[in-house]
C-alpha cells in the first residue's frame, strides 16, 4: 500500500469514519502516518490529600464522603461533593458534567487525578478523572500518546488505523543514506512506529528528533530551491521610492528611528535593484513595521503597480484597511478589503478592480491565495507576521505576479543565527530600537499564592474602563499536563469576578468565531479575553492594560515576551504578570529575565541558551507554525543539523531530495 491512498483503503476504515478524520484534514494513508500525537501522559503514584499543593495537578486515592450534589451556575452546572482519606479531605467541582453523579458510590475506593485550585472559601480538585484502583495501576505502566480529536474519533480509533497504516504500507526513506549514516538518526519507519506506540521516554524522544529533523530538512531543502530559482529573476517592476514616501514620512507626527530608517533604505535599494526584493522584516511589536509596509505599498502604487497587504486574521485586516484607506486615500490611492467573509457582490467588485488595474492595494487574509484573484501588475507583496506562512506560500505569492517584491514582516523575535537558517532564502532587515515615547510595560513574576490579588488588579483596571487578557497554556483540562487551561479558568475567574464580561478565545473555534470574540473585545464589550497562545496575533486593542500569563514557566521567554506585546499599545501604563505554576527556582530566574529585559532580540538569545534541548513530553513552547513538531528555538540542535545535512548534499543527492522531499510532500509534511 502506498502512503498516497485513501484512508478507505485501510481495513476498519468506512465512509463515517473516513468523513470523521476528513475534519482534522487527514485523507491519505500519508497524512495519517503524519498525525502525531499532541502529547504524551504519564502517570504519578497517588500522594494524601493533606500534601496536596496548589496550582499542580494530583491523584488520591479515597473515597466519598457524601454523594455529590449538582447546583446550577450562569454556565451550566456545577457538581461538588467531599472526597477524604485518612490523612483528610478535600472538595471536588466538575462543571458541567452531572452525568457522573450516577457514577459514584460513596463507599467505594477510587482515585481522582486533577489540579488542585483554591477560591476564596476553599481549596478543591478541578475537573478530576476518575479510575479504578486496576485502571490506574496499568495507567502507570505505560506512556499514552493523546491526539487531537474530533466528533465520531476516538483515541483508540486514531490508533487501531495508524496500526493498520503501519503494517500493510510501504514507508520509504526520503532522507539520502549519507545524511542518516553521518547523522546516526532512527530510521523513518521505526520513529512512526515509536512516535504512534510509545515504549519509553528515551526511544520516544528519539524518534520526535528524526521526526523534527525531517520537518526541518525539508524546509531547508524548499528554501535552498526557492533562493536558487528567484535569485537570477529580473526586477520586473522598478520602483523609485521618492514623491509618495517621502510625503507620507513627512505627515507622520513623530521622526522615524534610525533603525526604521536604514530598514527604509535597504528596502528601497532592494525595489529600484537589479532583482525583485526577498527580504524580512523582523522588529518587536510597536518598532515601526507597519509605517515601513506603507511606504513600500504607496512607492508601489506610484510606480504604476499594484500592491497587496496580506494578514493573518480578518480583525487584523480590517484594522490595517482602515488606516490604509486613511493615510493612502490622502495620496489618492484606492484600497480595498477581500476578507473570508467579503460578500458575493463585493468580491465580484474587488476582482474587478484587482484585474483592470483600478484597485491599487488589495488588504486581505488567506483569501487572497484563493483562485480568481488576479492583478494586472502585482508589483509588491506584503506579508504581516510571516511565520504563519511558509515556504510553497512565499512560493504562491510571487505566482500571483509577475516576480513581485516580497517584504515579509515578523514581531516574532528569532536569533540571528536561527533567521539565517530559517531564511535563507531572504535578506534579513532588523527594527531594533523602540520609538521614544513608548512606555514600558511594568512586568512581574509571581506564584500562584499571588492570585487573589492579582483578580483584585484586575477588578481595579477593569472599573478603570480599561480591559485584560489572561493565558493560559491549554484549551481544557488535560490529565497528563499540570497547566491551566482556558475552559475551567473562565469558569473560576466568573466566580472571582461577578461583575466582569468574560470571553474564550482558543485554536479550536472557527474562523468565524475567533474573528466574532475579538470583535467584541476590540469594541471594548468583553472585560477579560481568556485566551491560548493564538491571541499573539490579530488584535491590536489600546484599551487593554493588563495581561496575565499562567503557568509562564512553560512557555519560552521569545514567545512570553510576544505576548507580553499585546498590551502596551496606548497611552496608559501596562502590566504583565508571570503567574508561576510550579515552585521551581531555576524557572523563576529564567522568568526573572523579562522583569528587566524589553529588547526581543536579546531576549530569544537568552532564551535560546537557558532552554537547550526541549521536552517533546510537554506543551509546545513556541516556533514557527509551518512546523507542527518541530520547534527552532527549542530544537536548535536538530536544526543545525539539518542545516549542515542539507549544505553537504552533493549534486545528484540534491537534485534527488528536492524531486522526493518537495515534489510529493512540500515543505511541512513528513511523508
Amino acid at each position: 500500500m502506498e502512503t498516497r491512498e485513501a484512508l478507505t483503503k485501510l481495513k476498519g476504515v468506512g465512509p463515517k469514519t473516513a468523513e470523521a478524520f476528513h475534519r482534522l484534514r487527514i485523507d491519505t494513508v500519508g497524512e495519517l502516518l503524519s498525525y502525531l500525537p499532541r502529547r504524551y501522559e504519564m502517570y504519578a503514584p497517588e500522594v494524601p490529600i493533606a500534601s496536596l499543593t496548589e496550582g499542580r495537578t494530583a491523584t488520591v486515592l479515597g473515597t466519598f464522603a457524601n454523594l455529590p450534589g449538582v447546583v446550577r451556575t450562569s454556565r451550566g452546572s456545577l457538581l461538588t461533593g467531599k472526597f477524604r482519606d485518612a490523612s483528610g479531605t478535600i472538595t471536588v467541582r466538575w462543571f458541567n458534567r452531572p452525568y457522573l453523579r450516577k457514577m459514584i458510590s460513596v463507599a467505594k475506593y477510587v482515585l481522582l487525578r486533577g489540579r488542585v485550585a483554591r477560591d476564596r472559601r476553599e481549596r478543591y480538585l478541578l475537573q478530576p478523572e476518575m479510575y479504578t484502583p486496576e485502571q490506574y495501576r496499568e495507567l502507570m505502566k505505560t506512556l499514552r500518546p493523546v491526539y487531537g480529536l474530533t466528533s465520531g474519533l476516538t483515541t483508540n480509533a486514531i490508533a487501531k488505523a495508524v496500526r493498520a497504516a503501519l503494517d500493510n504500507c510501504e514507508i520509504r526513506e526520503k532522507i539520502p543514506a549519507t545524511v542518516l549514516k553521518d547523522t546516526g538518526l532512527m530510521r523513518i519507519k521505526d520513529a512512526l512506529e515509536e512516535a504512534h506506540f510509545p515504549k519509553n521516554e528515551e526511544t520516544t524522544r528519539e524518534a520526535m528528533r528524526r521526526l523534527a529533523f525531517d520537518e526541518f530538512f525539508g524546509f531547508l531543502l524548499s528554501v535552498r530551491n526557492l533562493r536558487e530559482q528567484t535569485e537570477t529573476l529580473p526586477n520586473t517592476s522598478p520602483v523609485a521610492c521618492s514623491g509618495f514616501a517621502n510625503r507620507l514620512i513627512e505627515s507622520l507626527p513623530y521622526e522615524l528611528t534610525g533603525a526604521q530608517k536604514r530598514a527604509w533604505g535597504e528596502i528601497a535599494a532592494d525595489l529600484r535593484g537589479n532583482h525583485p526584493m526577498q527580504r524580512l522584516l523582523q522588529g518587536d511589536v510597536g518598532s515601526g513595521k507597519t509605517v515601513i509596509a506603507e511606504l513600500v505599498l504607496a512607492s508601489s502604487a506610484e510606480a504604476g503597480y499594484q500592491a497587496c497587504l496580506m494578514v493573518p486574521t480578518e480583525v487584523l485586516a480590517k484594522q490595517h484597511f482602515a488606516e490604509l484607506s486613511k493615510r493612502l486615500g490622502a495620496l489618492g490611492i484606492t484600497v480595498g478589503l477581500l476578507t473570508g467573509s467579503t460578500t458575493a457582490a463585493q468580491r465580484r467588485e474587488i476582482l474587478a478592480g484587482a484585474v483592470s488595474g483600478e484597485l491599487q492595494v488589495l488588504v486581505g487574509t488567506h483569501a487572497l491565495f484563493q483562485e480568481g484573484v488576479s492583478f494586472a501588475h502585482l508589483g509588491a507583496v506584503v506579508v504581516d507576521e510571516q511565520h504563519r506562512f511558509g515556504v510553497e506560500q512565499r512560493r504562491a505569492l510571487s505566482d500571483k505576479g509577475s516576480t513581485p517584491h516580497v517584504l515579509l514582516m515578523s514581531a516574532t523575535p528569532i536569533p540571528r543565527t536561527l533567521a539565517m537558517m530559517l531564511y535563507a532564502d531572504l535578506d534579513i532587515s532588523i527594527l531594533d530600537e523602540m520609538p521614544a515615547n513608548r512606555k514600558k510595560i511594568k512586568t512581574a513574576v509571581v506564584d500562584a499564592g499571588y492570585r487573589p490579588k492579582a483578580y483584585h488588579f484586575l477588578a481595579e483596571h477593569i472599573a478603570a474602563g480599561e480591559q485584560a487578557y489572561v493565558i493560559c497554556p491549554l484549551i481544557e483540562a488535560s490529565d497528563g499536563l499540570d497547566a491551566e487551561n482556558v475552559e475551567d479558568y473562565a469558569e473560576c475567574l466568573s466566580e472571582e469576578l461577578p461583575d466582569a464580561r468574560i470571553a474564550t478565545l482558543h485554536g479550536r473555534m472557527s474562523a468565524k468565531e475567533k474573528t466574532a470574540v475579538m470583535e467584541a473585545f476590540a469594541r471594548r464589550e468583553t472585560d477579560i479575553l481568556v485566551s491560548t497562545t493564538v491571541i499573539e496575533v490579530g488584535i491590536d486593542v489600546a484599551n487593554a492594560t493588563v495581561i496575565m500569563i499562567e503557568d509562564a514557566e512553560r512557555f519560552g521567554l521569545a514567545q512570553l515576551h510576544q505576548l507580553r506585546g499585546r498590551v502596551g499599545r496606548g497611552e496608559k501604563q501596562s502590566y504583565c504578570i508571570l503567574v508561576q505554576g510550579n515552585d521551581s527556582a531555576d524557572a523563576k530566574e529564567r522568568l526573572s529575565v523579562l522583569q528587566t529585559a524589553t529588547d526581543g532580540y536579546a531576549i530569544a538569545e537568552k532564551d535560546l541558551s537557558l532552554r537547550g534541548p526541549g521536552d517533546f513530553f510537554g506543551i509546545r513552547q513556541s516556533g514557527e507554525d509551518i512546523f507542527r513538531i518541530a520547534d527552532p528555538i527549542r530544537d536548535a540542535d536538530i536544526l543545525g543539523m539539518a542545516k549542515r545535512a542539507v549544505t553537504s548534499l552533493s549534486a545528484s543527492e540534491y537534485a534527488k531530495a528536492v524531486k522526493q522531499c518537495l515534489a510529493e510532500t512540500k515543505e511541512s509534511v513528513v511523508y
